[in-house]
């Protein structure tokens, strides 16, 4: 589904991405993790266009990306960020509705899709009128996901989406994107900083350091195997982060 062969991208003489390859097969979750400023959210917004490379080439489903390809590419490419990214001006329903309406669909078809997603997501209908300062931050990012999942894409970009929440909501939110993730089965790309969120939620892993991929795999591959001393050095970091270090067991 996406193919990144020798991908670089250079702010100043600092290198974001440097020479990075990665075959992402359809219908998968790929978690991208690391420390901050290893290059994951610029790899992930790659993908969609927002940062153009320097050098290297990225394949979407045969097509390659570039100026004239974005365009077509991107309404097929879902996209949450961090904190929702919602308008404030907006409510939740027209949030999600926001390149539905755009691209001409009818009332119809837009009202029955976000009854569709309020029940995947387990949004209340009741609060799809409400605006976004009325909301709750797990409700807002479930709005965020239903934006996302709008125009029924085939890969679906997390960027750290649970990342400002507090734990409870965040552990509720973990369990619901893994429902969707398994029920939708769309290819999917996902930032975390938390090495349990990215075990549980994904199928591979790929961790980065300095705009390289250090290992690619899955946690076991990480525990058991360590490419070299600094993945080792991660692992540990994060057991030593969780209370409960059972979640990395």
């Amino acid at each position: 589904m996406l193919r990144l062969k020798g991908i670089s991208k250079y702010y100043g003489e600092v290198a974001a991405l440097e020479q990075l390859s990665l075959d992402i097969q359809q219908g998968s979750t790929t978690a991208l993790i690391g420390p901050s400023g290893c290059g994951k959210s610029t790899l992930l917004r790659a993908l969609i266009g927002l940062v153009t490379p320097d050098t290297g080439v990225i394949d979407f489903n045969g097509v390659t990306l570039n100026r004239e390809s974005y365009t077509q590419v991107r309404r097929q490419v879902g996209y949450v960020v961090q904190d929702a990214g919602l308008f404030p001006h907006l409510t939740a329903r027209c949030n999600i509705e926001l390149m539905a309406r755009h691209l001409g669909w009818s009332d119809q078809r837009r009202e029955t899709r976000v009854l569709e997603l309020a029940e995947l997501t387990h949004f209340p209908r009741g609060c799809l009128d409400r605006f976004p300062t009325e909301l709750s931050g797990g409700q807002n990012q479930r709005v965020g996901l239903m934006r996302a999942l709008m125009l029924e894409p085939e890969v679906l970009l997390l960027d750290e989406p649970l990342g400002a929440l507090d734990p409870m909501i965040r552990f509720e939110l973990q369990e619901d994107l893994r429902s969707i993730f398994t029920a939708l089965k769309k290819t999917v790309v996902m930032v975390t900083h938390d090495l349990a969120e990215a075990a549980f939620l994904s199928d591979n892993i790929v961790l980065m350091r300095e705009g390289c991929i250090v290992q690619r795999g899955t946690l076991e591959d990480m525990l058991n195997a360590p490419a070299d001393e600094f993945v080792a050095q991660f692992v540990r970091a994060q057991r030593n982060h969780h209370d409960d270090t059972a979640q990395l067991a």
